[in-house]
């Protein structure tokens, strides 16, 4: 059986009418068979098989749950949006409950290093839904790494204007560095004789030129639609993309296909179906 989020956005095509009525997100009825991890509230919240016997189909990709009661993305807590991360990175240790599931669900977890990230969001607003399985680099206009070191120099930079203080270029740029990695805040942290720990997370929140589900920003993603959105960065998306879902659905002629620019990071092709 072949596995992708291509099949599993299928799935979601079948059961459009649960997935636009279903109170939680997090209860539709996710096909299994498709998916080697499956959580609540922690990153990834679904990953999908991979798929080791198809030249077309990779497989292995990472889904996170977004609902939302109006038009607006929900914050991301404690995992920056992507559109690839590394498979190390997600398992950690030998007693990740990410690696568990998957070794049990029968992937070789670490024969695909890298993983494609997408995002099922779904938003409500005066009776109507938005719902949208993205690619997780339409989020990720700029890289992980410079959004926190940029966000922590402006913090630095604020610091030493109110209080006066001087640091040297050279000294500048090696705290803009220790601060560019997310594991730096993700860790507990223990001191001497306090009673408590402390945990420093990252909260992200999409901007309006980020928020697929504004009607101002993005007005061709209709009211009651289901939408696959890709990447449209390359002539070979562009080729691959329409052909994998001519083999996943056998005709397209169900969905608008178009393209929208996006405000930073240039076009993304998709796939919308009236619900």
């Amino acid at each position: 059986m072949s596995s992708s989020v291509y099949h599993f956005f299928k799935t979601l095509v079948e059961n459009k009418n649960a997935l636009q009525s279903i109170a939680k997100l997090d209860d539709f009825p996710f096909d299994e068979n498709l998916l080697s991890c499956k959580r609540v509230g922690q990153f990834p919240d679904l990953a999908i098989r991979i798929c080791r016997t198809d030249e077309l189909f990779a497989g292995g990709e990472l889904v996170e749950l977004k609902d939302s009661k109006s038009y607006t993305v929900s914050s991301f807590n404690s995992t920056i949006p992507t559109g690839r991360k590394e498979i190390e990175k997600v398992v950690k240790g030998k007693n990740s409950e990410v690696l568990r599931q998957m070794k049990e669900a029968g992937d070789d977890v670490f024969a695909l290093p890298e993983r494609e990230v997408f995002y099922l969001i779904r938003g409500k607003s005066r009776g109507n839904c938005k719902i949208a399985l993205i690619h997780g680099s339409f989020f990720e206009t700029v890289k992980v790494g410079e959004l926190i070191s940029k966000s922590f120099s402006q913090v630095l930079r604020e610091t030493l204007e109110s209080s006066q203080t001087k640091f040297d270029d050279e000294t500048k740029a090696i705290l803009e560095t220790l601060f560019s990695e997310q594991a730096s805040f993700s860790r507990v942290r223990n001191v001497e004789n306090a009673s408590v720990k402390l945990r420093f997370r990252i909260m992200t929140e999409v901007k309006a030129e980020g928020n697929i589900l504004n009607r101002k920003k993005y007005p061709e993603i209709l009211d009651n639609t289901l939408n696959l959105i890709l990447p449209s960065h390359s002539e070979n998306e562009d080729r691959l993309n329409p052909d994998k879902m001519n083999v996943v659905f056998n005709s397209l002629s169900s969905f608008k296909t178009f393209q929208i620019k996006h405000h930073f990071n240039g076009n993304f092709l998709v796939f919308q179906l009236l619900i």
